[in-house]
């Protein structure tokens, strides 16, 4: 399937799927193949490849606020003390959960667990099974 097909089929810009792809493309999370039977291909199991991985390949820092990032952490502008600060606390067990949700989730337990009815994205059952 083509990237413009997808970008249709899925409701995405082209511009920005593409741009997705590039960034899974240089993580070596996929690779790219030209000619007829081209497309983009999982170089990792579909198990080996969370939705935090992907999220922060694509998004960024996954953390709430700077000072919670584990890759990219900034103190609070306007910050007295990390320890003493309520709001970073309550911050810190949502960032907690949901890293734990998001790196715990793979590619492939999603696909699993879309059952009878439920959508199953074209592409994603293509990169599976190339």
């Amino acid at each position: 399937m083509l990237i413009s097909e997808i970008a249709v089929q899925q409701s995405i810009p082209k511009k920005f799927l593409e741009q997705i792809l590039l960034d899974l493309k240089r993580s070596g999370i996929v690779m790219s193949r030209r000619g007829k039977q081209g497309g983009y291909l999982l170089l990792k199991p579909a198990d080996a490849i969370s939705f935090g991985e992907v999220l922060r390949l694509v998004d960024g820092p996954i953390a709430p606020l700077p000072c919670l990032s584990q890759t990219a952490y900034r103190k609070c502008d306007d910050c007295d003390g990390e320890h003493l600060c309520e709001i970073r606390h309550v911050f810190a067990r949502v960032a907690d959960a949901t890293r734990d949700v998001l790196f715990n989730t793979t590619i492939a337990d999603a696909i699993e667990g879309a059952g009878e009815g439920t959508h199953k994205p074209a592409q994603v059952r293509e990169l599976l099974t190339a």
